[in-house]
């Protein structure tokens, strides 16, 4: 085992692991999570800050 072979073995692993994690993002499955997180940024932030009194982590 030389170190060309390790090398290679380095980049097979890496592209499969690649295609895994492209696979997951893209999956039907995960839709419903990414696009509630694709909204946050645009939600009211008095609404949020409202859900924060409301949990009691406002409290001074």
């Amino acid at each position: 085992m030389n170190v060309e072979w390790l090398h290679s073995l380095y980049t097979v692993l890496a592209f499969v692991t690649f295609v895994a994690i492209a696979f997951w993002a893209w999956s039907g499955r995960n839709r419903p999570g990414f696009d509630e997180a694709a909204r946050l940024p645009l939600l009211d932030d008095e609404s949020a800050a409202r859900k924060v009194v409301a949990a009691g982590e406002g409290k001074s």
